[in-house]
């Protein structure tokens, strides 16, 4: 059984919350950082997009970086703007987008219980990506970024982090992108009791988004035996049937020799093409944008039928009869010839990939359901790389797991 922990967190003062708070660090690029951190000498991205403080054309993953994460963290901390709590705490944060809502609880857990599988996973990791972050938290002393997982949802679980709606949250705004993110800190010692006993009753927990760090934080514990504060890492636990996930979409740089022609008529063996616009509306249909112009793939049975249910996947099926077969992309993990593209960008972003690069193609998928994560980590297997894209993000600079400080 997994368990959780309270924790006793770095958080904006009240003072500097609108300033701190801030997109999580992988979703925008160097330039996007530096813009979102203008005027904003408190922005939490001077910690958590260090590369911003070097030239363009520096190495991001240079000791200097990660050492200049440590030394904003340290200054926001000695201007006030991040503040540590005076005990070990839960928070409840909840996020609305679009009228929807889901609702989390912020804890720490286990190192040990994502090694031993007890947190399930669902995809493979990059070495390099764990690099950065086990570096950044060597660095910083802390974990910035929490870990998104998910738990098959209980009524009884549910209620029990449900928002307090007649407790105003101590933390409130309403991002750029319009959603509104709510935190409040569980002061309640017997609601906290009752917390640490419902969720450790829990058989499993799930990844949602979050694998390197949860990688990385296997690798501080292992690094640090001697603190108890690294064998745990930073996450928001959420209910499944509470969190949506957007399409995740490929786009691919040529076609691998193949003209347009004798690329259509290699897919007519495993799909039935017909014309159709922007994202599918249905499970083993695909959206394809090839010069200029809109298709409709829709699987021909072989491809799924009678398949376990990680080969099932629309994912996985565009894996094992396009992008490899007839692309090129063997391992879409490490090919510099597809990029990934978050739905939350939108058909416009797909379109103006393959029209400023002639030759291309792009691929809209049918975002993969909750249950079928859920199925395929309890079934031990491995998605294909960048199958599921989470909407809200979690927002950066909210909290902070100090574990070597």
């Amino acid at each position: 059984m997994p368990a959780v922990f309270p924790f006793a967190a770095f958080r904006p003062s009240a003072e500097a919350l609108s300033e701190v708070h801030c997109a999580p660090y992988d979703t925008m690029n160097r330039a996007e950082a530096l813009a979102m951190v203008e005027g904003k000498p408190a922005s939490f991205l001077h910690v958590d997009r260090p590369d911003i403080h070097f030239p363009a054309e520096a190495d991001a993953h240079a000791p200097e970086v990660y050492r200049r994460a440590r030394i904003e963290l340290d200054r926001l901390l000695e201007e006030g703007s991040l503040q540590k709590d005076i005990i070990p705490v839960f928070s409840i944060y909840r996020q609305t987008m679009n009228g929807r809502q889901q609702t989390g609880l912020v804890s720490t857990v286990l190192a040990a219980d994502y090694a031993s599988g007890v947190i399930k996973r669902h995809e493979f990791t990059r070495p390099d990506k764990e690099d950065d972050r086990v570096a950044h938290i060597d660095a910083t002393g802390c974990q910035c970024s929490p870990v998104f997982l998910a738990y098959r949802s209980r009524d009884d679980l549910d209620a029990l982090i449900a928002a307090p709606e007649m407790t105003p949250p101590g933390v409130d705004f309403v991002d750029d992108l319009g959603v509104r993110h709510e935190l409040w800190i569980v002061e309640d010692a017997e609601k906290s009791a009752q917390i640490s006993v419902g969720f450790g009753a829990i058989e499993r927990f799930y990844v949602a988004d979050g694998h390197h760090r949860s990688a990385a934080a296997v690798r501080i514990a292992d690094a640090h035996p001697e603190s108890q504060a690294a064998q745990r890492f930073l996450t928001v636990t959420f209910p499944h049937n509470q969190l949506y996930v957007m399409d995740y979409n490929r786009f691919i740089h040529d076609l691998n020799g193949s003209s347009e022609k004798q690329f259509r008529a290699l897919l007519e063996a495993h799909f039935d093409i017909s014309s159709g616009e922007g994202s599918p509306e249905k499970a083993r249909s695909f959206g394809m944008f090839l010069n200029g112009s809109w298709y409709r793939l829709s699987a021909k049975t072989h491809t799924y039928a009678d398949l376990p249910v990680v080969e099932a996947l629309d994912v996985a099926i565009l894996q094992r009869f396009v992008l490899q077969p007839l692309l090129g992309i063997d391992d879409p993990r490490r090919s510099s010839r597809i990029e990934f593209i978050g739905g939350i960008r939108g058909m416009n972003e797909l379109e103006g990939k393959v029209k400023s690069r002639p030759g291309s193609v792009a691929f809209a998928m049918f975002p993969t359901s909750m249950n079928e994560l859920l199925d395929v980590a309890d079934d031990d297997a491995i998605m294909p790389p960048k199958s599921t894209w989470f909407e809200p993000k979690l927002r950066s600079g909210l909290f902070l797991n100090p574990v070597l400080m």
